[in-house]
């Protein structure tokens, strides 16, 4: 399982709005994509910062969401981010919200 963690520098008073953007508009588009299992958004309390994760099945289903999707999800986000956010991958090791195999590292 993949996990993309993107982070976002909000808006001043723009919290409301971004979490608004996040459940109307793009958890719908995430839940059409191939592959996608999950996606969670945190806030920080002074509402400056905010992170979102998603779950993937695999690196190939990320990449074609953001290759597809993400473009039109950073136009959806446009008018409550202060620059560019910055997306990073992640291999999922252990999650307590989904059965993962055990991945053979040697």
């Amino acid at each position: 399982m993949i996990a993309h963690k993107v982070t976002l520098h909000l808006k001043p008073g723009r919290v409301a709005e971004f979490t608004q953007i996040i459940e109307t508009a793009i958890i719908p588009l995430l839940r059409k994509q191939q592959g996608f299992h999950d996606e969670i958004a945190f806030v920080v309390p002074d509402g400056t910062d905010a992170v979102s994760v998603s779950l993937w099945d695999q690196q190939t289903h990320a990449d074609a969401y953001r290759r597809g999707a993400y473009p039109a999800v950073l136009k959806a986000l446009a008018g409550v981010l202060e620059g560019t956010p910055k997306v990073r991958t992640y291999e999922v090791s252990n999650s307590t919200f989904h059965r993962l195999i055990a991945r053979n590292t040697i």
